[in-house]
């Protein structure tokens, strides 16, 4: 992905640019490097396409959410692959022309090559507990597969689907149109056979001819110890089926951390607020601080202050894909007691006193 420049950059517009200055700077960039304007061109025709892949992204309110927070390779994941842009709602030059001319100048393609499947998304919600150590989650999603009686040819068993006769197999129809640039060949897809080139007469009765049908599947899905709120698993392969032997898409497993009700996490360290008692803040001392594998010893030195940070190297969480852990911050506050017994109150007026005695000792 290195090769690549940013989506943004390719259009001329901000990060923050509107839908409609997305659109309109998209327009000019394809209208200028449009290839029928500059035939033979290959470096036309190369930033034509890259123009087309950056509006297919930033055109798609949930496609440009996932490139502002991942980029071009996607979530990544813990099974390998990337994220790809370039599957529902991006199909080459066609689509944007349908914008600038009203149904442009679209590349003939064989509607019998292989299509890789789209891809799935499923959230998935678990504990703080369950994030800092790893844990096995059972999922389900709905995807579209091949149909188990027809075999994807939508036609009822023992029949074939026929060539369409309208556009010879190609799904495409081509016509010319004569625009302020010049005259442009366009292509639509064939509205006999919807674009497949093929004409069902008996349509499989379990798909209804659609030659797929939405299943449920449940999945067993590995979590890594370390895992973070918005983080996403990349399971290759497990979203829709690919059509005429394409690719599966891939599943995408957003996990969702739940709060903790004393840690707070920032990466893998933990923050810990925690009362110390006025004696042992004065004289000093050791107290048990919890973590999330069980108590630990911390030395509090004599006369510590309300707001002092402590640091307990390696008690935080786990860096994702690493065995080393983070650390646990302690900040203690201390605590005056509200209800003292009499004694402790006549202890507490000499300790006073001596203090008293001390500070007016050492003014004369």
């Amino acid at each position: 992905m290195a090769d690549k420049r940013d989506y943004y950059e390719v259009l001329g517009v901000q990060k923050n640019a509107t839908e409609d200055e997305i659109k309109k700077a998209f327009r000019q960039m394809a209208k200028k490097y449009h290839p029928d304007i500059h035939p033979g061109d290959a470096e036309c025709e190369a930033k034509f396409k890259e123009v087309n892949e950056a509006y297919a992204v930033l055109s798609d309110p949930e496609k440009r959410a996932q490139y502002d927070q991942f980029g071009f390779d996607g979530p990544q994941g813990f099974g390998g692959g990337t994220y790809g842009f370039s599957g529902e709602g991006f199909s080459g030059f066609g689509d944007i022309f349908d914008t600038i001319f009203g149904g442009g100048a679209r590349q003939t393609r064989n509607p019998n090559a292989p299509q890789r499947g789209n891809d799935l998304r499923v959230d998935v919600r678990i504990s703080f507990e369950e994030a800092a150590f790893g844990c096995e989650k059972e999922i389900e999603t709905l995807r579209e597969e091949e149909c188990d009686v027809c075999h994807g040819s939508g036609s009822k068993p023992g029949t074939s689907p026929e060539t369409c006769p309208a556009c010879h197999g190609s799904g495409q129809i081509r016509s010319q149109q004569n625009t302020i640039f010049g005259s442009f060949a366009s292509t639509r897809p064939c509205e006999r056979c919807r674009g497949t080139g093929k004409i069902i007469k008996d349509p499989c009765t379990r798909c209804n001819g659609k030659g797929r049908i939405r299943r449920k599947r449940k999945l067993t899905v590995k979590i890594p110890a370390g895992i973070d709120n918005g983080q996403a698993i990349n399971l290759h392969g497990e979203g829709e089926q690919g059509r005429k032997g394409g690719s599966n898409g891939d599943l995408y497993v957003r996990v969702s951390v739940a709060e903790h009700k004393d840690f707070v996490r920032r990466g893998s360290d933990l923050f810990l607020n925690m009362n110390l008692d006025y004696a042992t803040a004065a004289l000093g001392g050791e107290v048990q601080v919890p973590t999330l594998e069980g108590a630990a010893a911390l030395k509090i030195p004599e006369g510590t202050q309300p707001g002092t940070r402590f640091r307990l190297k390696g008690q935080g969480i786990v860096f994702l894909r690493s065995q080393t852990k983070g650390d646990l911050y302690v900040t203690v506050n201390v605590a005056v007691p509200k209800r003292l017994t009499n004694k402790q109150k006549d202890l507490l007026r000499a300790f006073q006193d001596e203090m008293n005695g001390k500070k007016k000792k050492g003014l004369f």
